[in-house]
């Protein structure tokens, strides 16, 4: 009886260590990509906003109510249109008091001046009663002029691209309540970053991006480059022109790839299977072997191979770190 449990005791030992050999031993698998040829292009990446060519904002000078908003989202208007009102009683009130005092300043004068005649005021009389009615005049003059700040009005032609605002809402200076310019022609205002600001170029081309049109590369061209940067945000502003049959909208947000640099025919592999400068392969034998490549221009997608790979080699995608250098692997494909 003893010897039969130590057989069944080896037994069991055997059947573990036979599954522990064969579950640790077998192959690896793994997935493989051959590398391909294609155009590799070196890019620099940057957001953007789509904005009018012309345009310009209108913003109240002073605190005070709306009374009055134009209906004229989307319509054309002319310079010096009248787009909105702001609440103006107090400051015309202001002004007929100074009225008022100007009356009574310019009758009060020309009784000097009468009795400056007939030497009876005297001269110093007559010199302060002038220079109340300039003063009164002057204060006219300036408020009169202060009043054309509670009318807002069109800068420009073109059309009213957004209105905001509501009548009786209390606005602060510098609050935009117009946009107004032409819908035409258009470009991308973007931010590149100060590392990469010296690859860029006036006239490079440019493929965008945007989440309204989905899998649509859009052309653009590198139109101009502001010369001095932001020190805290560390960028620099790029302008990009667009062709006039562009689908995209003011306000809409791109990914701006900027192309530096393009090889064609080059040789590709998936920069997920690349770890710096190092790649897996798979041998005639089934096997891992590590491989040193020396690599152009590394994009999003695809990495350049300058040297160090085949076109019929077979990758491993993407770069197994666990795997040893010699071992035995099942390829996927």
């Amino acid at each position: 009886m003893k010897t039969v449990r130590i057989l069944s005791a080896v037994l069991v030992l055997a059947l573990i260590a036979g599954a522990a050999v064969w579950l640790f031993g077998r192959p690896a698998a793994v997935a493989t990509v051959a590398p391909r040829r294609g155009e590799a292009a070196q890019i620099v990446y940057a957001t953007g906003v789509i904005e009018p060519r012309v345009w310009a904002k209108v913003t109240p000078l002073i605190q005070e109510r709306i009374t009055a908003l134009c209906d004229c989202e989307g319509e054309p208007v002319e310079p010096g249109a009248e787009l909105a009102r702001l609440d103006s009683r107090e400051a015309e009130a202001t002004l007929s008091e100074l009225k008022a005092r100007q009356k009574l300043a310019a009758a009060e004068h020309d009784r000097q001046l009468v009795l400056a005649g007939r030497n009876v005021a005297s001269v110093q009389a007559l010199d302060q009663a002038r220079s109340e009615l300039s003063r009164l005049d002057a204060m006219i003059a300036g408020q009169t002029a202060k009043l054309e700040n509670y009318v807002l009005r069109a800068p420009m032609r073109g059309l009213v691209l957004r209105k905001d605002g509501e009548v009786g809402e209390i606005v602060d200076p510098g609050t935009i309540l117009f946009w107004v310019g032409e819908p035409k022609p258009l470009w991308v205002i973007a931010d590149v970053n100060e590392e990469d600001i010296p690859q860029v170029m006036v006239g490079q081309r440019a493929l965008l991006r945007a989440d309204a049109f989905p899998g649509q590369a859009l052309p653009a061209t590198v139109d101009s480059i502001t010369p001095k940067g932001d020190p805290v945000a560390k960028t620099y502003r790029v302008r990009l022109a667009l062709p006039d049959d562009t689908p995209v909208r003011i306000g809409m947000t791109v990914d701006v790839n900027i192309v530096n640099r393009t090889v064609p025919n080059a040789l590709l592999v998936p920069a997920e299977a690349v770890n710096g400068d190092t790649v897996f392969t798979v041998d005639a034998d089934s096997r891992a072997r590590r491989r040193t490549i020396a690599a152009g221009i590394r994009g999003i997608r695809d990495i350049e191979v300058l040297s160090g790979l085949a076109e019929g080699d077979r990758v491993i995608t993407p770069f197994p770190e666990a795997l040893a250098d010699g071992a035995r692997v099942a390829p996927e494909g």
